[in-house]
């Protein structure tokens, strides 16, 4: 996360306030929420529950419930955030329970002032927040009890809190956590600087955290108890089923015949979207009892659209321009700006050049995305399984037409995200349609719809220049990096960084990754913004977000210039992770990265036969000030005809603090298959304005048959907890690319990778 992302707040309503409340008064709803007719019963604690703190409460019969500010899509965060609670609190784990929270800005990010799932920020970002509140909690205990078992206040030091129950080992006295709660004596309550206080376990005390546990949402998940947004279910509820135009954004609806729609039965109506969001754009959603017959109307309905101004546009429009920008002396900000690389590219023994792109790319996540809305009275709810709760709520707001104050997100538990549900477009049809018809709509997106429609990754394109003197030592990198501006389409100017040019805030999240941690003195990332992509094909946050482009240009032109100047990749990589300068901490801690995949991998220590190689690149995904440290050894076979089989993928990652080893090992291992997916096989176009693939027949991510071997290495050294969900995703390519080179002599440049390029590059 850069650092001026923080106490995100939107025009459209008040954030700016945010609390950690401890005790029972963390019950009380802020902002907006009070005296909202029928929200506050939905979020008001039993009476006799104990609530040390806003993210949990004590049953009197002892469960412990954390509420998970974050959205879980399967990476078992919820898990993660009670096991952080439990550790401090010392309660059984067997008693540990999970809630989603809502929208209340109660349970706003203790650091970001938002609700808000990504980056791979929410275990590092919420470590030490969950951690005080747990000790909270333990310590309000000890006290309640010292109380109900009569013993004297300063005995309180003397008690053991172990497997939910408190002891005072000298008169043997103990009591549960519920019949502390049944006592009524747990009052304590602590103000934010009593909260900083407290005195946190060591690693060396730490008996939960480093403990496979089993995870807690598991049995929901596998009994079918579990509620998805798909699954959502209410009194009256009809169904919604979107009809979307061919142009991905900037169609509008000329008119609507919906007399073949009448036939089909339960078809209630026909509900042109009126979109002030402009988060969609030319849909129609058709109305009607049952999910079936809505598809059926929907497929009834006969639109006649503008195209709009991206009508003509295509993939290849969007790579000329993007080359058109980069071309231009005066076009974008710069994000990095140290020394001054085109002196130093002058007077270079050696100067490489070379560009690299990516396609644009789908997250597809495996449940449909969904909403149901309803209005009850001036109170609109809905219900989504979504990742950023405060933006979404807003949008639903936008499209209802009323003050965000009146929205109530009930979250769900999400069938995957990856980034897909940082937007909120499935609301939309949904708000609109219950306002239309009058009853609660559930809307489903096909897979069309969903493919065609998607805030995708961004088409980019970079330019990269680099510079060595007559010692092959680097001394210049000028980096470019074209797409369209995904974050800079939320509308949050506290999520944009100030350009160091003073040209005006850019999209950051766009060029993390490129500011990275080797040490070169000349240095400079220019940020430039397709305007075209960005109006035509709206983009969003994919899994891995800018680092899975910028390390794929940074990592594959450090192994074009270790080839140049006849070093090994890896160890031209050590030699660069000095830590000087800014760079002191990260780079060792990179290059302890790169030595464990090397030395797990067999890296330089045999030979292999001909037709194969191995390849390297390590990464700080995803920004530098909340680094994750990573690094893989592929290796590869290419064959004559250019096709490549990835035989093996070793991948070492730098945790910190591993809160629940088998989760992580999980993170980083599908992580490094859906770098593998973006590397080879996944790309969609866009073809007469729309995307062109609509299923998974035509946008082909990694099959099974198709996998490698996987070896993960975790570092854990017990520093501050990292991320794990997005990281490797980001090394898996370039690692891919080197690999090819070494076992082929073909330099590829653009992702993903097909056999047809490989075999070019081999001739050329």
């Amino acid at each position: 996360m850069n650092q001026h992302v923080k106490n995100i707040t939107l025009e459209t309503t008040d954030l700016s306030r945010r609390s950690f409340l401890v005790g029972t008064a963390a019950a009380g709803l802020v902002l907006g929420y009070a005296g909202v007719p029928g929200v506050g019963e939905a979020f008001a604690a039993a009476p006799a529950n104990f609530e040390p703190s806003v993210w949990y409460s004590i049953s009197p019969e002892g469960l412990v419930t954390v509420t998970c500010g974050k959205a879980d899509m399967g990476q078992h965060i919820a898990s993660t955030m009670a096991q952080i609670v439990c550790e401090e609190l010392g309660a059984k784990w067997s008693d540990m329970r999970v809630n989603l929270a809502s929208n209340d800005p109660k349970f706003n990010d203790p650091v970001l002032g938002a609700q808000i799932t990504g980056g791979s920020w929410s275990t590092m970002m919420n470590f030490e927040a969950m951690s005080r509140a747990g000790a909270a909690g333990r310590i309000a205990l000890t006290e309640g009890a010292a109380a109900a078992m009569g013993l004297p206040p300063y005995f309180k030091d003397e008690l053991v809190v172990r497997d939910s129950t408190v002891t005072h080992p000298k008169s043997k006295k103990s009591m549960s956590f519920a019949d502390i709660v049944k006592s009524g004596k747990a009052t304590k309550t602590f103000t934010p600087d009593e909260l900083k206080a407290i005195k946190l376990k060591t690693p060396d005390q730490y008996t939960m955290i480093g403990v496979s546990v089993p995870q807690i949402d598991i049995p929901s998940k596998t009994n079918g108890t579990a509620k998805y947004g798909i699954d959502v279910m209410l009194p009256g509820m009809v169904y919604g089923a979107i009809v979307t135009p061919p142009v991905r954004f900037g169609a509008t609806v000329k008119s609507v015949d919906d007399s073949a729609a009448k036939s089909v039965p339960g078809f209630i109506k026909a509900v042109i979207l009126d979109d002030k969001t402009q988060t969609t754009s030319g849909w129609v959603v058709a109305v009607a009892g049952t999910y079936a017959n809505a598809k059926k109307a929907a497929q009834a309905l006969k639109i006649a659209y503008d195209g709009g101004p991206n009508a003509a546009l295509s993939s290849q429009s969007l790579l000329d321009e993007a080359k058109r920008l980069q071309g231009l002396d005066d076009s974008g900000q710069f994000f990095v700006k140290d020394g001054d690389p085109a002196a130093a590219l002058g007077t270079a023994a050696k100067v490489l050049e070379a560009e690299y792109t990516t396609s644009i790319n789908i997250h597809a996540p495996m449940e449909p995305m969904n909403a149901t809305a309803e209005f009850k009275g001036d109170i609109l709810h809905i219900y989504s399984g979504n990742q950023f709760a405060t933006r979404s709520g807003a949008i639903a707001a936008g499209a209802a037409g009323i003050d965000p104050k009146f929205v109530v997100m009930h979250q769900m538990w999400l069938g995957g995200g990856f980034g897909r549900r940082l937007d909120a477009d499935m609301m939309v049809p949904a708000v609109q349609a219950a306002k239309a018809v009058g009853k609660p709509v559930k809307v489903i997106y096909t897979r069309e719809n969903d493919m065609t429609m998607d805030f995708s990754r961004p088409l980019t394109y970079q330019k990269v220049k680099a510079g060595v003197d007559g010692d092959g030592k680097l001394v210049a990198i000028s980096h470019d990096v074209v797409s369209a501006w995904p974050t800079a389409r939320w509308g949050i100017p506290d999520f944009l960084t100030p350009s160091v040019d003073k040209k005006g805030p850019l999209d950051s999240f766009t060029v993390n990754g490129s500011d990275f941690f080797y040490t070169v003195p000349n240095h400079h990332v220019r940020a430039i913004k397709n305007e075209m992509a960005h109006n035509a094909t709206p983009s969003g946050q994919l899994r891995s977000v800018a680092p899975g482009w910028t390390f794929w240009a940074v990592e594959s032109m450090i192994d074009e210039i270790a080839v140049a100047t006849g070093k090994d990749p890896a160890q031209f990589r050590i030699s660069l992770l000095d830590g000087a300068g800014k760079n002191d901490g990260g780079a060792q801690r990179l290059r302890n990265t790169l030595l464990a995949a090397m030395g797990l991998s067999g890296y330089g220590t045999r030979q292999l036969p001909k037709g194969e190689g191995m390849g390297v690149a390590c990464v700080s995904s995803q920004e530098r000030a909340t680094a994750s440290w990573t690094a893989c050894v592929a290796h590869v076979a290419v064959a004559p005809t250019g096709a490549v089989t990835v035989k093996k993928l070793t991948v070492a990652t730098d945790v910190g603090t591993q809160v629940h080893p088998d989760n992580i090992r999980a993170q980083v291992e599908g992580a490094a298959l859906w770098g593998l997916s973006l590397a080879m096989y996944e790309k969609a176009t866009l073809k007469n304005g729309g995307i062109e693939q609509t299923n998974f027949d035509s946008y082909t991510p990694l099959r099974m048959s198709q996998m490698p071997e996987v070896a993960v290495a975790v570092i854990a050294n017990g520093e501050k907890a990292t991320g794990v969900g997005e990281p490797a995703v980001t090394v898996v390519a370039p690692a891919i690319g080197n690999a090819i080179f070494n076992a082929s002599g073909a330099r590829v440049r653009a992702l993903p990778i097909t056999a047809e390029a490989v075999k070019g590059a081999m001739k050329a």
